[in-house]
């Protein structure tokens, strides 16, 4: 198994006002996370842009010419989410890496990928910007496997905040299943247990709300008993992570308590997942994650998760009991009542 970095310097030239979370920072800790496997004789990779007809599988056209129009000059999209000069620019190539990171693994044969971007995308929806985010990436990717094929397509999202673009994006879409963990209720506010697709999509949008404060055994629990009986059941073709790392115990941004240690077991899960339903096909795409030091932590163990320098270990099949774990407990209990209706749990 090998893995590919898809990566620039130039998602530096997203800024956003002085004292916001998504700063420039980040994507200098990108780079030295990406110079750190290149000098050790990984593949990194610049992006390419993305293409109007693939952002329009996923966004209306007259959004897609909303955000171009902001190309030249700062904006604020809403409260939270900003334009400068070149973010339209670098909008393009978070998405195209996301795109050319599917490539990439569909047409390698036993290789993985990561795309360090930003601006993060799984806020947005089909015509708005929100959360920091301006294109949906991952749903950009996903929507591209679909155009290039796959039948299933399975995303896993561990960031703080619920996906709620990423949700939408497919809600009716039995294609593509969805699967989120975040702290609930928070931002977006969207996310609930009841929340599990509709029409031809009931039961592929699988959400875990877990309360503040869930530490490596809360989410170690869900996943175990939610997570990854799911995705084995669906035997995805391809499987899409959102990075996000703002469930990191130092995250300014998040109230969980999820520690380096604990995002590595949980992609060496989906890893495994990967390994026995689609020739370890996994293509991960970052998000949030806003304490630096924490973030560049985070991003070099999904690096050596991902590059097999940790092993991805099934997690045992029987859920574990661990009396610290009431919030996972709670999560379970909250999602199992609507999820039995689609899926063996």
């Amino acid at each position: 198994m090998s893995l590919t970095i898809f990566t620039s310097d130039r998602f530096a030239d997203h800024l956003t006002p002085p004292g916001h979370p998504e700063r420039l920072e980040r994507a200098e800790v990108m780079q030295v996370v990406a110079s750190e496997f290149a000098r050790r004789g990984g593949d990194v990779r610049e992006p390419r842009r993305a293409t109007e007809e693939e952002l329009a599988r996923v966004h209306d056209r007259e959004y897609i010419s909303l955000i171009a129009e902001t190309a030249g000059r700062a904006t604020a999209l809403d409260a939270d989410t900003f334009t400068s000069p070149d973010s339209y620019d670098v909008a393009l190539l978070a998405a195209g890496a996301a795109v050319g990171c599917v490539d990439h693994v569909l047409d390698g044969g036993r290789t993985r990928a990561v795309a360090m971007v930003r601006p993060p995308g799984h806020h947005a929806e089909r015509n708005r910007a929100m959360g920091f985010c301006l294109f949906n990436n991952i749903a950009v990717a996903a929507a591209h496997a679909r155009a290039r094929g796959l039948s299933r397509v399975a995303i896993v999202d561990y960031d703080v905040h619920h996906g709620n673009g990423t949700q939408w994006s497919f809600y009716d879409d039995p294609s593509v299943l969805f699967v989120s963990s975040h702290q609930y209720p928070y931002y977006p506010g969207t996310g609930a247990a009841t929340e599990i697709g509709t029409a031809a999509g009931a039961g592929f949008t699988v959400n875990l709300p877990m309360d503040a404060g869930a530490t490596d055994a809360d989410y170690e629990m869900a996943y175990t008993a939610v997570v990854l009986p799911v995705l084995r059941q669906f035997r995805p073709e391809l499987l899409l992570l959102s990075a996000g790392f703002d469930a990191l115990q130092d995250d300014p941004l998040g109230g969980m308590r999820l520690s380096t240690a604990g995002f590595a077991r949980l992609t060496a899960d989906v890893c495994a997942v990967a390994d026995e339903c689609c020739e370890g096909r996994v293509v991960a795409i970052t998000e949030g994650g806003y304490d630096l030091g924490g973030l560049a932590g985070c991003l070099r163990a999904l690096v050596s998760v991902l590059d097999g320098d940790v092993a991805a270990e099934p997690a045992p099949v029987e859920q574990p009991q661990r009396p610290d774990a009431f919030r996972g407990r709670a999560t379970i209990e909250a999602v199992m009542p609507g999820l039995r209706r689609y899926w063996q749990l």
